[in-house]
């Protein structure tokens, strides 16, 4: 698999121009607005902003969000009863002082969300979750496929 970079981010293959939809890397919708309704954007930029990776291995899927800035106890890791993974939490803005002047603002701010449906042979009440250096890594481990037994007959005769 080649690493082709396109235009929304994906850098996961040769996928699609429209691959990732929710990458804000070259058009944000809510640009021209956000003097108009500043809060708008940055709660927009927040959520879209949150990148996660699912993987998964023989033995669980694997979830990796990254969460710079952020502290575990700014972060919420939920199983709903219907089989979704959430994971939510809330960037503040930085405290802006009287004499400070801004000449460029790009790290985002505000509530951020995302959810995940899992598949049928995610353990539910098995799931752990640990964060480093920014990093959120939560583990579902996945149903032991059971073998069929094979017995051998033997055949008379």
């Amino acid at each position: 698999m080649s690493l082709i970079p396109s235009f929304f981010g994906n850098r996961r293959g040769n996928d699609s121009f429209f691959s990732d939809p929710f990458s804000l890397d070259v058009w944000d919708p809510f640009r021209d607005i956000s003097p108009i309704f500043p809060q708008l954007s940055r709660e927009n930029s927040a959520f879209v902003s949150t990148r996660v990776d699912w993987k998964e291995t023989p033995e669980a899927h694997v979830f990796k969000a990254d969460l710079p800035g952020l502290k575990k106890e700014e972060v919420k890791v939920e199983i709903e009863d219907d089989r979704v993974l959430q994971i939510s939490g809330k960037r503040n803005v930085e405290k802006e002082e009287k004499n400070d002047t801004w000449h460029r603002v790009e790290r985002s701010s505000g509530e951020f969300k995302r959810r995940f449906r899992l598949p049928e042979n995610a353990k539910m009440d098995e799931v752990k979750a640990a964060m480093e250096n920014g990093v959120l890594t939560v583990t579902v481990p996945k149903v032991e496929v059971k073998k069929p037994d094979v017995k051998a007959i033997e055949i008379s005769g």
